[in-house]
């Protein structure tokens, strides 16, 4: 077994829960159960990595199968990676049955055909997933292991998940490999990125959806007490409020917990509005700019928002749009307030 297969066997080893590495092992499959019971899972660690090197050894491993065992742990902890969310297009509505073993062939021909130097593992999943693991070389140099890219697509879906690695030049090439290997004839970028790869998930392929039904909800319970001097008109009038801003709040964004998004991108174009004898400008040219959020935890950030007294109630459509909206190309024109018309690629 090359040295540099046997190195990286040790490393992924090392980053897996001292509780988790028999039940990755068992799941990766390359080692017998046999040699599975001569390994010691309570010594420390950097012991168990070396004794696994060995099996690998005895068994002949190489990078290909050391790459399904780094698949098998990213998939546990993806939400260790950054994700962004890729739509594809086809030119009619044509539907392809879809092959998997023909799918491998036309990525990996692809591909390789732009750069030999590249390694390349598949791994199916349950839920129609297929994961892609490619570590990226140069003309001159072996593929770089430690920073690979991950694609995650499911099957008869146009959305293609990518954890990029820091080479962004790279990028191209992959996303051309995907639309070969799928039959599609454009991707674009959605903007939409979060380390929840799940949420991400639920939100393109519509899992989750927000409440738009009448819904009366109970009075809050707020202080009890009063100070008898208080007027009892504002106690109504501020109970009232919160009442509507709670009721207008859960119609938008439901009483369940919100899909993980970090980050989403847009691009704005309004008309610049002036007094026409101001001569501002001398041609009616539309005013453009990029929109951007970011936030650990976006949509349950603007779901606070009217609550905590920062915004009106209800939410401006440019906010709360964003899980509507996500299935559709990002761009948004501003048509009297600021209401989104409808998305398209940048």
């Amino acid at each position: 077994m090359d040295e540099t297969v046997a190195e990286y066997i040790r490393r992924t080893v090392l980053k897996m829960p001292r509780d988790e590495i028999k039940t990755m092992l068992q799941t990766w499959g390359f080692l017998s159960e046999a040699q599975l019971q001569t390994l010691n899972f309570h010594q420390i660690k950097d012991n168990i990595s070396q004794e696994v090197v060995q099996l690998c050894e005895e068994n002949s491993a190489d990078i290909k199968q050391a790459a399904v065992l780094d698949i098998i742990y990213n998939h546990i902890y993806q939400n260790k990676r950054m994700w962004s969310v890729y739509q594809m297009k086809k030119s009619g509505e044509e539907l392809d049955c879809f092959d998997i073993t023909d799918f491998k062939k036309r990525f990996k021909g692809r591909l390789r055909s732009a750069l030999k130097n590249v390694t390349i593992t598949f791994k199916e999943y349950e839920d129609n997933a297929i994961w892609i693991r490619v570590a990226w070389g140069t003309p001159y140099k072996k593929p770089n292991q430690y920073k690979p890219s991950y694609v995650v697509y499911h099957s008869q879906t146009p959305y293609v998940f990518i954890s990029a690695s820091v080479l962004k030049s790279n990028l191209p090439l992959l996303c051309q490999a995907l639309i070969v290997a799928s039959n599609y004839h454009d991707i674009r970028e959605m903007e939409l990125r979060s380390h929840s790869l799940n949420s991400l998930k639920d939100i393109v392929f519509k899992r989750y959806s927000q409440n738009f039904q009448t819904y009366s909800p109970k009075p809050l319970q707020g202080q009890n007490v009063e100070p008898e001097s208080a007027d009892i008109r504002i106690v109504q009038e501020n109970r009232s409020e919160k009442e509507r801003i709670h009721r207008l709040n859960w119609e938008l964004f439901g009483g369940g917990p919100q899909p993980k998004l970090e980050f989403a991108q847009y691009k704005l174009e309004t008309m610049f509005k002036s007094d026409p004898k101001m001569d501002v400008l001398d041609k009616k040219e539309p005013f453009r700019c990029l929109v951007k959020f970011s936030s650990p935890h976006l949509l349950e950030s603007l779901k606070s928002l009217a609550p905590a007294g920062m915004a009106d109630a209800p939410l401006s459509p440019l906010l709360t749009c964003i899980p509507h909206k996500a299935r559709n190309y990002f761009k948004i024109r501003e048509k009297k307030g600021l209401f989104p018309e409808s998305f398209v690629s940048p």
